[in-house]
């Protein structure tokens, strides 16, 4: 699934492992989906924060993510570090294989494989190892991010459980992993939407989702 993230990049960290908080972290990007916007339902009271969002080759925003918890941070000193807890919920538009807009190709379907891959990978930006060389680093990242992906395509398989959520308050199954990183989750909505989410410290079990009603709230 090739998109570019655009309109609402994710900041560098800081010296010190914290996020910092961007002017570019606007709704502009998350106005312009054709599609409704997905994140944890009313239940969760805690901070909600926009992250960013991906257009397709044509330039249509594809998909986006919302943060909910503590802002992740990538630096790890400890094993038994604190890393926080989060939840980032990921909405994928439903799209079927189309004609790209100059006609001379196809761009690609999206699909919960789609969403888990997005999710797969949304966790691996925060968790790779603080023990690691940074020299290191881009080629964990690449080993990860292919084996995501692997395990994205085969949902069927047996790295996959199945959770069943609410979803706008109705009970839907979602494919479900964990691994050392923390867990990921992938399913659909009945709103022409994909919803994958990716956590650590905040248990999934617990957690349903909700359309977002309007989320300029977010900004």
């Amino acid at each position: 699934m090739e998109t570019t993230s655009r309109a609402v990049e994710q900041t560098p960290a800081a010296e010190g492992g914290q996020q910092v908080p961007s002017a570019r972290r606007t709704v502009d990007g998350y106005l312009e989906a054709p599609f409704p916007w997905y994140g944890l339902d009313e239940a969760f009271t805690g901070p909600r924060w926009l992250m960013q969002v991906g257009a397709a080759a044509d330039g249509a925003v594809e998909h986006g993510s919302i943060g909910h918890g503590d802002e992740p941070s990538v630096r790890h000193e400890t094993a038994g570090e604190d890393r926080g807890k989060f939840a980032v919920v990921v909405t994928v538009a439903a799209n079927p294989v189309r004609r790209s807009p100059d006609g001379t190709g196809l761009l690609e379907a999206t699909s919960v494989s789609s969403a888990a891959w997005l999710a797969g990978v949304g966790l691996l930006t925060f968790t790779w190892p603080g023990q690691m060389d940074h020299s290191l680093r881009d080629d964990w990242l690449d080993q990860q991010t292919e084996t995501a992906w692997v395990l994205a395509d085969d949902l069927e398989g047996s790295d996959w459980s199945t959770l069943s959520l609410p979803v706008d308050g109705v009970p839907t199954s979602f494919h479900y992993r964990e691994s050392e990183f923390g867990w990921v989750l992938a399913g659909s909505t009945s709103q022409g939407v994909h919803v994958g989410a990716y956590g650590r410290g905040m248990s999934a079990y617990g957690l349903g989702f909700a359309m977002i009603k309007d989320i300029e709230t977010y900004a």
